[in-house]
């Protein structure tokens, strides 16, 4: 308990900046979803529609989930240095894949014959991927999201290693100087940040979902 008053009292005290770790930890995870949503979804939609070359940039994406977050931040020092940037780059990649994959399955897996009702209404195809596609395959979208988000946002406190900043720093210097309270500092905040992600976008989820159903 006393271990728990002490980091209350490190982090409310405005010289250690903890709003300012905390607001860029929140900068770089929503800049790297938002990159990846923007990246990850028309790729998924130009694969859901082929069998070739988008196809192929899917299994690849696929068999890169398996390389570690930190391998990815520094795979990127060579090129990009150090700091906010290359953190945010790293963290886009990362959230990358689950969006692929889910936008492609969500696309794949809507049912043929309602897209040809669709067609047979005389709907053009971003017309039956905008009224009837997206809506129906968001669930698994936004499956894709919840699984991005938390990764980036526990990956984001890696930033702290290349300079990136955020509430990984307070990991950092909490291990470095065996002070459990400042380790806590950045360990609390991040792993309710993950819960509140993860409880919010599955929510969201299971709420699209009973909507289709019914």
């Amino acid at each position: 308990m006393n271990t728990i008053t002490q980091a209350l009292q490190y982090a409310l005290d405005p010289s250690n900046s903890f709003l300012g770790a905390l607001g860029t930890h929140l900068k770089l995870s929503g800049l790297a979803l938002l990159l990846a949503i923007i990246i990850a979804v028309p790729l998924g939609i130009l694969a859901s529609r082929s069998n070739g070359a988008p196809r192929i940039l899917v299994n690849a994406v696929a068999y890169a989930r398996v390389v570690p977050s930190l391998a990815v931040l520094f795979l990127l020092l060579p090129s990009q240095g150090i700091g906010f940037r290359p953190s945010a780059i790293a963290l886009t990649l990362l959230a990358i894949p689950p969006l692929l994959i889910n936008t492609d399955v969500g696309l794949r897996g809507v049912d043929p014959a309602i897209t040809e009702a669709a067609r047979g209404m005389g709907m053009s195809y971003w017309r039956q991927l905008r009224i009837v596609q997206m809506p129906l395959a968001l669930p698994v979208i936004i499956a894709g999201l919840r699984t991005a988000a938390v990764e980036v946002i526990a990956s984001a406190a890696l930033a702290t290693l290349i300079g990136g900043g955020g509430l990984g720093d307070f990991i950092a210097t909490g291990l470095s100087l065996s002070r459990n309270e400042i380790l806590l500092v950045g360990a609390v905040p991040v792993a309710l940040l993950s819960l509140i992600a993860e409880l919010s976008l599955s929510g969201l989820q299971r709420r699209l979902q009973r909507g289709y159903n019914t």
